[in-house]
């Protein structure tokens, strides 16, 4: 019979929560600057430039049909060739902002499409700007529509954020793994370690719903 052992675990939490802290600031700096990438790509794409839809539909499907794992080695090891060194935890932000910007872009790009045109006829006939038509007209209400799946994607994001401990990032997975080394204590350490990022998910996701009730609590319609 197995005895559980929690012990030696929790003599080396600290380590546990300086990984979940790191992967916390990882997920949130990657969520903000892929959020920006993401708006730019959707932009880019609804646009009637056709080069730069080329280049931006080439960095989609490179990104979502190569592994996340594949991506963060050839950052991480394959510009270092080309002059670009990167420390562990710039590679796995850079890598999770570039991951997260093109699944960004096809959900936004999805919610910039589901605006009529007649709503932007309106903000032209009304004197908007273009840049004004876009962020009042087009964007806030594309974020609304889509808001749920770019929560759902960052929280997805942030699970993922898990291989980067591949690159010796020190994230909560790296720190588990290097306790789970020094107590030996496998089971013990990755229960806690699940029950964290759990934790983080549901914690995650209580803060994306008051941030909808507050941001987006204006009707669609009249």
């Amino acid at each position: 019979m197995y005895i559980f052992n929690f012990e030696p675990v929790f003599a080396g939490f600290d380590q546990l929560l300086l990984g979940a802290w790191l992967t916390i600031q990882l997920s949130c700096a990657a969520m903000v600057v892929g959020l920006i990438v993401s708006v730019l790509c959707a932009a880019g794409k609804t646009s009637g430039i056709a080069p730069l839809r080329f280049v931006i539909d080439v960095y989609i499907e490179v990104i979502r049909n190569t592994p996340f794992l594949v991506q963060i080695f050839f950052i991480f090891f394959g510009l270092p060739s080309l002059g670009l060194r990167l420390t562990p935890n710039s590679a796995a932000l850079l890598a999770l902002v570039v991951n997260f910007g093109a699944y960004g872009t096809e959900i936004i790009r999805a919610g910039i499409e589901s605006i009529q045109k007649g709503q932007i006829e309106a903000g032209t006939a009304l004197g908007l700007s273009k840049l004004q038509i876009f962020r009042y007209v087009v964007m806030k209400p594309a974020l609304r529509t889509v808001y749920p799946a770019l929560t759902s994607q960052f929280i997805y994001l942030m699970l993922t954020s898990s291989v980067v401990s591949a690159i010796s990032a020190d994230d909560l997975a790296a720190a588990g793994n290097n306790l789970q080394s020094q107590t030996f204590a496998s089971f013990e350490v990755y229960i806690v370690v699940t029950f964290m990022y759990l934790v983080m998910s549901i914690g995650f996701s209580a803060v994306f719903s008051v941030i909808e009730k507050a941001a987006f609590k204006y009707p669609l319609s009249r």
